[in-house]
């Protein structure tokens, strides 16, 4: 039997669910899984500390002269029939939802993003109903859903980035590592069952670092193939570019993965708070109000959104585009005024991408969804635009150059609420949430929470008062009076009322910290305050 220790008991009528997710079979996969690849991993994550030093004293990025990418000849391997038609996927769909994740299954779109990440809360009650659901849903027995899993759209499963620790679970002595326990579960239970539907496995990788990340994903599917008797390159997977330095190796990146491959994804809020990350120390990386001064028509992310296209056409992949966050107001219908005005937004934002060349993208309300597919239909004759080649002369002062213009009270309160509300329902165990007509999660509270911090590190002037500088009091007055307002109108119980309070702090600890953590979910993740909310049942059945 392998070194492996459930920390948790299962929580109340999840009994059964916990035995048969982590049976036998399933932790002797999951522990060989780490034996093999734990030093690797150990690595990635010294050499991220590493680079992080390196660009803190040297922030300069810039173009390899790899033999992959001068090598003009390679392209991925050719995709699987569900794969080459990815016009639309769901965003945010976290598989603890059961009734969101069920609605999604019979929605007329090509992908589901079953999201372990950006929008899901990892408490451990979450994680199990995550893997009972999808368990249950590949094999035609979720409620409400298809019989059959090839019924429904292709199932995009997004594990947890490396950033996240799985604090509930020790393999020889050392806690687990958080994508590598949700790919273990996600394949040893379903991996054949999708193989034989000729549905996936299919993967997004999140906040990869470079190619090496990419490189240790592909060895880790090549050896999970082996060992469920699979046949290689039946795994594909769609990397996230939303991290800055691979932005700079997308073309090793489709390299290391060519035989797993589906391609390369823009996450736009994630990648600008890399970019704060990695070089916001420097003043001439101040972002500035985000709502205002940042969006895809910019030159920085434009120039980022044709190099993935360019990189992945050139390679025979597909690109896709970000996700439509803009929602319908609850219980509005398309054909009210003001949805009416939602919906045109979204199709003039998405027809810009289609125009630059993405061959999908992603929406959250699937109300929108017939608009968007109308839109393909209108726009595209053909299952995607590989065959669109662009011809580029992007720079890394193209990516690198950030947008002038000033900073707003509006958008500071923006930030301070999306930040501070994160918190509050990561606490509650909830990974996303809704605030001004749009879904919010890790990637919109990481951007909102970072440019406050480097407002107070350089105290810009408001644009709306110019006698008035961000600062520290200032943010401190700012989530007070949120924190007030929230108190009266989204609290009802005092246990609410205690969480947002420690949101409010929360959230004062990252805007002012001298080196604040570069991701949000693994401060949360990793806090006392977050463990002993979930973690009750700690070392009980030791």
């Amino acid at each position: 039997m392998p070194n492996v220790i459930i920390l948790q008991s299962p929580p109340p009528k999840l009994e059964d669910v916990q035995k048969k997710v982590f049976s036998a079979g399933a932790l002797e996969f999951l522990a060989n899984l780490h034996k093999e690849f734990d030093e690797e991993i150990n690595h990635l994550y010294e050499n991220r500390q590493k680079r992080a030093v390196e660009l803190q004293s040297c922030p300069k990025l810039d173009f390899k002269k790899s033999p992959e990418r001068m090598d003009r000849s390679w392209t991925i391997a050719p995709l699987p029939l569900r794969l080459q038609n990815r016009h639309l996927d769901l965003g945010d769909v976290s598989p603890t939802n059961t009734s969101h994740f069920v609605s999604a299954l019979k929605t007329n779109v090509q992908g589901i993003q079953v999201d372990f990440d950006d929008g899901h809360c990892p408490t451990w009650r979450n994680q199990l109903i995550g893997y009972q659901n999808i368990y249950l849903a590949v094999n035609g027995k979720l409620q409400g859903a298809p019989m059959s899993i090839s019924m429904c759209p292709v199932l995009m499963l997004r594990p947890r980035a490396w950033n996240i620790i799985e604090h509930n679970i020790l393999i020889d002595g050392k806690e687990a590592i958080g994508p590598l326990v949700d790919f273990a579960i996600l394949m040893y239970h379903n991996a054949k069952k999708l193989h034989e539907a000729n549905s996936g496995p299919y993967f997004y990788l999140s906040k990869l670092e470079g190619a090496g990340e990419a490189k240790l994903w592909n060895s880790i599917f090549v050896w999970a193939q082996k060992q469920l008797d699979i046949p290689q390159g039946t795994i594909k997977a769609c990397v996230l570019i939303e991290n800055i330095v691979s932005t700079f190796e997308m073309e090793e990146i489709l390299y290391a993965l060519r035989e797993h491959s589906l391609g390369l994804n823009c996450g736009i809020w994630d990648y600008c708070a890399s970019i704060i990350s990695k070089f916001g120390s420097r003043k001439e990386f101040l972002l500035p109000d985000r709502n205002k001064y940042v969006n895809m028509s910019r030159h920085f992310l434009s120039c980022y959104l044709r190099l993935v296209v360019g990189a992945c056409h050139a390679r025979g992949a597909p690109a896709t585009g970000g996700m439509a966050a803009s929602m319908l107001k609850p219980g509005a219908t398309a054909q009210d005024r003001e949805s009416k005005e939602i919906i045109n937004k979204i199709l003039e934002s998405k027809i810009k991408e289609i125009e630059a060349g993405v061959d999908g993208f992603m929406v959250y309300d699937s109300r929108v969804v017939p608009f968007v597919n109308e839109l393909w239909n209108k726009t595209s004759s053909t299952p995607n635009q590989i065959s669109k080649q662009l011809s580029l002369t992007i720079t890394a002062e193209d990516l690198l150059t950030i947008p002038s213009g000033g900073v707003t009270i509006q958008g500071l309160k923006h930030n301070v609420a999306v930040s501070i509300l994160f918190i509050y329902h990561w606490l509650a165990g909830v990974g996303h949430f809704f605030y001004s007509g749009n879904v919010e999660d890790s990637a919109t509270a990481e951007i909102s929470r970072t440019q406050i911090w480097q407002w107070i590190r350089f105290a810009p002037f408001l644009e709306d008062d110019p006698t008035k500088q961000v600062t520290a009091n200032l943010v401190e007055k700012t989530a007070a009076s949120f924190a007030a307002h929230a108190h009266k109108n989204l609290c009802r119980s005092n246990a609410e009322k205690k969480r947002l309070t420690a949101a409010r702090y929360m959230c004062m600890e990252l805007f002012l910290a001298r080196n604040p953590p570069e991701f949000i979910t693994s401060f949360l993740n990793d806090n006392h305050k977050f463990r002993t909310l979930h973690n009750k049942a700690l070392l009980s059945n030791l």
